[in-house]
């Protein structure tokens, strides 16, 4: 993830935290074991983030900035016609999603504010886009929940296909599967407007 010129001591160990938080989750990954990662010493991992949660909050940071631009270089500037951008963007983007499930699924309070973020950056996001909502915050919440537990489930959708879904090849059938879900409309107009009528008749019953 780090570019040559940012191969810093700090930078190596946070590499490493988010590979391992990735890999293995936020507990059974230890301090040890993240400084053997990065060839450092717990000491110099304690000086620079002073803990594991500390290390951890820089790593959410990270990730979600990561993110970010990514999402922005492929979506906003037209990358995605870029073969070049998108085969050097997808490993790390793929990992990064790994450890933003990670992070957000251990229970803790920090998990918590992940989340909270994700809708926040989601609902920003929507308000330059012309996607329609009578609720814009549950349309993130339930568009961030949704593509997480896509990464949440791997293994089970892996076992399902008969294929390791690591490979950029093989995952890029997992990705083409969620586009082609967003592109097309699962229920038609009129479908769609009956569920809606249903829905508002429980938000606001109909006087007897």
């Amino acid at each position: 993830m780090s570019s040559d010129s940012d191969l810093t001591a700090r930078a190596r160990i946070r590499d490493a935290a988010i590979r391992l938080f990735a890999d293995r989750g936020i507990g059974p990954a230890t301090i040890r074991d993240i400084a053997q990662a990065a060839s450092v010493s717990s000491g110099l991992l304690r000086h620079h983030f002073g803990s594991k949660d500390g290390l951890r909050d820089a790593c959410d940071e990270f990730a979600l900035a990561r993110m970010a631009t990514i999402r922005t270089q492929l979506v906003a500037r037209g990358g995605l016609a870029d073969p070049g951008l998108v085969a050097t963007t997808h490993p790390e983007s793929l990992l990064l999603q790994r450890y933003l499930v990670r992070s957000m699924m251990d229970g803790s309070a920090a998990a918590t504010v992940m989340f909270e973020r994700l809708v926040e950056a989601g609902v920003e996001w929507f308000a330059d886009r012309p996607i329609q909502s009578k609720d814009p915050r549950a349309y993130a919440a339930v568009l961030v929940a949704m593509q997480m537990g896509m990464f949440l489930m791997r293994d089970r959708i892996s076992q399902v296909l008969g294929a390791e879904l690591d490979p950029p090849a093989e995952n890029a059938r997992l990705l083409r599967a969620s586009i082609e879900i967003f592109t097309q409309p699962l229920l038609d107009a009129t479908q769609a407007e009956q569920a809606y009528a249903a829905l508002d008749r429980l938000v606001t019953p109909e006087e007897s």
